[in-house]
């Protein structure tokens, strides 16, 4: 049964009009046709996110309406902040692919910043703008758990 990470990512890869990165037997980490598979990825996931975003805009403008209701108008101001918010997240987003995008440019994509090993191509199709390996991101929640708590 397919997780929702699993499902994220074939929506993701199917998105950018990709397949699942297929590693050839003794081919180097991030070669060229991995950083452009990647690369492609990213590039799809921002334009679609952009995209949203102008959709937002437009949707707020054309649904602005004054409600003599005050329970309709404060149904269309919750929605419009709920919307906001997500939006808001999605630009956050577009930073992360950004800076994910440069790191490709600079040939520092696929590595952990942590401890220097290989992320993995499958975690990368997962989530494309993560920058630790699983181990080191499981140690990072573990001790935010504990600060926290």
């Amino acid at each position: 049964m397919p997780t929702g990470n699993t499902m994220k990512t074939l929506g993701l890869l199917a998105l950018a009009g990709l397949t699942p990165y297929q590693e050839k037997a003794g081919e180097e980490y991030m070669n060229e046709k991995q950083m452009e598979h990647f690369r492609l990825l990213l590039k799809a996931w921002r334009d679609q996110l952009r995209q949203e975003v102008d959709r937002t805009v437009h949707h707020m403008q054309d649904e602005a309406a004054n409600f003599p209701d005050p329970v309709d108008r404060a149904a269309q101001e919750e929605e419009f902040s709920i919307e906001l918010r997500t939006r808001d997240r999605e630009r956050k987003l577009i930073k992360k692919i950004e800076k994910t995008l440069k790191r490709i440019e600079e040939d520092d994509f696929g590595f952990c910043d942590t401890c220097g090993i290989e992320i993995g191509v499958r975690r990368l199709e997962a989530r494309p703008t993560a920058d630790m390996c699983i181990d080191c991101k499981t140690l990072a929640e573990i001790k935010e758990k504990q600060l926290q708590g």
